[in-house]
């Protein structure tokens, strides 16, 4: 154990997610057959929504719920730079413009204010990212969009399982009972996975039949949507869409993990609280900050080092097997966005101070509660080390 490397996340897969698999791969349809539409059916009751759409990808996700909001040429999108580039390249994917709004210093979410400083009158859209699994303040961004009336995006591939409460009420992450649509990733990392695959959930029907179309080359075969009854073998195409399907045998994973989605958020709550007690003796690190009434799933522990280089204590941490990452290099940094679209260093001064300190720690639901002492003493001996 104490040779091997802890990643910073991995999947929890068990026999009876084996099994499900198994057992879709032995059936007549293993892609768009009963089990994806069973699957969607479950995200959007787990969530509180009226309807969910199942993709191949959380960026297929984005993608789609950017069409189906009808960004495109001399719109604006407003996001966050602290962010896996997907969640600004979706706009972009539309002919759109990617704005962002700095981070809140605390949340590492963005902020609301900056957010508002933003919105003009190209401004079409806000996708707000609930990053490491920590809501963001969606009843003030709720009422901006309407304000302004922008379509909202909640990008939660860090956080289905997390919870928000507003007026004494529990919303889940997913609900979109304060946006149009919320997108979910299911890559190995997160807290269930198809494999890979993505989900897209909403409550307003209009948005769901064109999610649908769209993921499947903007084909229908829905009479009701059709110009003339051509038979029963007659589809049509109606608009410019994608082949974005997820596949049976992925659901039934994502199904069977779905089960598990309390259970496994749950274990990496005990993680983090293990964590925030150990390392709150440490006055070099900051602990993540939770609001006190946000519930996060916690996809991520990311912790900040006052005043030690963060390559250093990087390359000390991977020494001692610890598989560390580091999320995420700003998007406004990235060379496409500076030769593009004019972004630089010192354009989101939160973000960029964030992410030159910032170390992503391991944490996934099959970690053993050595495995977590195996962290906590290894990141305390390094302050402890290279603070001499």
């Amino acid at each position: 154990m104490s040779n091997s490397i802890i990643p910073y996340g991995r999947q929890s897969i068990r026999e009876d997610d084996i099994q499900a698999v198994v057992e879709v791969l032995r059936s007549d349809l293993i892609t768009q057959g009963p089990v994806s539409v069973q699957f969607e059916r479950a995200i959007a009751d787990y969530c509180g929504a009226r309807y969910a759409v199942a993709v191949s990808s959380g960026t297929a996700a984005l993608h789609l719920a950017a069409m189906a909001a009808g960004f495109g040429s001399g719109d604006e999108v407003i996001t966050s730079p602290m962010t896996f580039v997907a969640s600004s390249n979706c706009a972009l994917y539309c002919g759109a413009v990617p704005v962002f709004a700095d981070i809140d210093a605390k949340t590492y979410c963005i902020d609301v204010g900056h957010i508002r400083l933003k919105i003009n009158a190209a401004t079409r859209g806000v996708i707000p990212v609930h990053f490491a699994g920590q809501p963001c303040r969606m009843a003030e961004i709720s009422a901006m969009a309407k304000e302004h009336k922008l379509t909202v995006i909640e990008d939660a591939a860090h956080a289905i399982g997390a919870e928000y409460d507003i007026d004494g009420k529990t919303f889940k992450v997913g609900s979109c009972a304060h946006s149009d649509m919320t997108i979910f990733s299911f890559h190995p990392v997160k807290h269930i996975t198809c494999g890979e695959g993505g989900a897209i959930t909403t409550n307003n029907r209009e948005l769901y039949a064109k999610l649908q179309r769209l993921r499947t080359h903007g084909i229908t075969k829905n009479p009701d949507e059709m110009e003339i009854d051509g038979g029963p073998w007659y589809y049509e195409m109606h608009e410019l869409g994608y082949n974005f399907r997820i596949t049976d045998f992925q659901c039934a994973l994502g199904m069977s993990q779905l089960k598990k989605l309390d259970n496994f958020v749950a274990r990496r709550r005990e993680i983090v609280a293990a964590y925030n007690l150990a390392f709150g003796a440490e006055s070099e690190l900051i602990t993540p900050f939770e609001s006190g009434d946000v519930r996060s799933s916690y996809h991520l522990y990311v912790v900040q080092f006052r005043t030690l280089d963060r390559l250093t204590v990087f390359n000390a941490l991977r020494e001692k097997g610890i598989g560390v990452n580091v999320h995420y290099i700003p998007v406004h940094l990235q060379p496409y966005y500076r030769k593009n679209l004019g972004c630089k260093p010192g354009d989101h001064p939160e973000a960029e101070t964030y992410y030159s300190r910032v170390v992503t720690l391991p944490i996934y639901p099959d970690m053993t509660d050595e495995m977590v002492d195996r962290v906590i003493m290894g990141v305390c001996d390094t302050v402890r080390e290279l603070g001499r």
